[in-house]
């Protein structure tokens, strides 16, 4: 079978340099679907509904509707399905994230942070299930480390930005700290079943990172 000519991030070329990572695309059109892309979106939704052990090359194929052996094709082992999930996740959360992270001011910014963190685990709760399991596979997988920590620089490069752009004293710092209680807040919804609102929590987060009140920029 042929490998379709769309391809998937590289994960070791988003590491090269700095320019690369401030620079990412998502390697899909949004309008194209590949078997590949068919593929790896199937693959989310196994380990997001089903856990780490629904992950396999038979499993993928019937869950994509591909013919036998596509996934294989791909991912040659499950350890390269494994990682290819991963890119795929950070892929679609770059996407995201930076339309989040695009605010005039901060009472913007705590909007679509708060917005954001709704749709991540609401409409993509799945996604954000299999990234968490991911998260925990990682711990032992140097690889998997690899990917999920240039994944979270991708996502620290938008906050960074934006933060920048609103005049906080220290972006980079700032980036993290917001980042921290959003992905709290992400995993005690996903596991907790916690529906509580996100605002006040991320408006404490920004009091202290920006020289404004985010109530009322």
């Amino acid at each position: 079978m042929r490998r379709p000519s769309g391809r998937f991030l590289k994960i070791q070329d988003m590491q090269s340099t700095v320019g690369t990572l401030a620079n990412f695309r998502p390697a899909y059109s949004e309008d194209m679907e590949t078997g590949q892309q068919r593929a790896m979106d199937a693959a989310i939704e196994l380990v997001g509904t089903q856990g780490l052990r629904a992950l396999t090359h038979r499993r993928v194929d019937e869950h994509a509707g591909l013919p036998a052996g596509s996934t294989s094709n791909y991912a040659r082992t499950r350890a390269a399905l494994v990682h290819a999930v991963m890119d795929r996740i950070i892929e679609l959360e770059a996407r995201a994230t930076e339309a989040a992270t695009m605010p005039a001011t901060a009472a913007q910014l705590l909007e679509s942070m708060a917005r954001l963190i709704d749709a991540t685990t609401g409409e993509r709760r799945v996604l954000s299930t299999a990234r968490l399991i991911l998260f925990m596979e990682a711990s032992h997988d140097e690889r998997l480390r690899e990917r999920v920590m240039a994944g979270r620089v991708i996502l620290e490069r938008f906050v960074t930005a934006a933060l920048q752009r609103l005049g906080a004293g220290d972006p980079r710092s700032g980036a993290s700290a917001l980042m921290a209680c959003a992905e709290g807040i992400i995993l005690h919804r996903i596991v907790r079943q916690d529906r509580s609102d996100a605002r006040p929590a991320l408006r404490l987060v920004l009091s202290g990172i920006l020289p404004i009140d985010p109530v009322g920029a």
